[in-house]
């Protein structure tokens, strides 16, 4: 199935993070991600995250994004009322969201009361590695983690 948007909702310590593409940016987006990996992957964390915050920056991944958002976890109902009132007014769309395991079930319930028939609603773990869903969300993941430590 071919989807109109993507969105990625991750969480790293006390932040909560979500980030919207739109299809046609896809595409160009993706060669700029090949260094992109799940921050748990790497043995010299504090050094990957320098060089990834540089190529973010360098290459400004961010503005390929329909909306990049992160927020302290006291405020993750502010992240889901974005994300369903995205929902709202993309109807339309065919929307797919990847959530962070641990919420799966809770905003798959949510996502009910908007919109069920046209999107669909993933476990993070189970993207394939690999695939472009799976680097797409490794963006949310490592900006996640940029701020963790930026704020730190």
């Amino acid at each position: 199935m071919e989807f109109d948007y993507y969105i990625f909702i991750d969480y790293s310590k006390n932040l909560i993070g979500y980030s919207i593409i739109e299809k046609e940016k896809i595409k160009e987006l993706l060669p700029k991600l090949s260094r992109f990996k799940h921050y748990n992957e790497i043995k010299k964390r504090k050094l990957y995250l320098k060089n990834i915050n540089k190529t973010i920056k360098r290459e400004r991944i961010r503005s390929y994004f329909y909306k990049i958002k992160i927020l302290s976890t006291r405020k993750s109902i502010d992240i889901y009322l974005d994300v369903l009132e995205f929902l709202k007014k993309h109807l339309n769309c065919i929307i797919f969201i990847s959530v962070d395991n641990n919420e799966y079930d809770n905003f798959k319930k949510l996502v009910k009361v908007v919109e069920e028939e046209k999107t669909e609603v993933v476990k993070e773990s189970e993207l394939k590695k690999g695939s472009f869903e799976y680097q797409l969300a490794m963006v949310t993941d490592n900006l996640l983690n940029i701020e963790r430590i930026k704020s730190k």
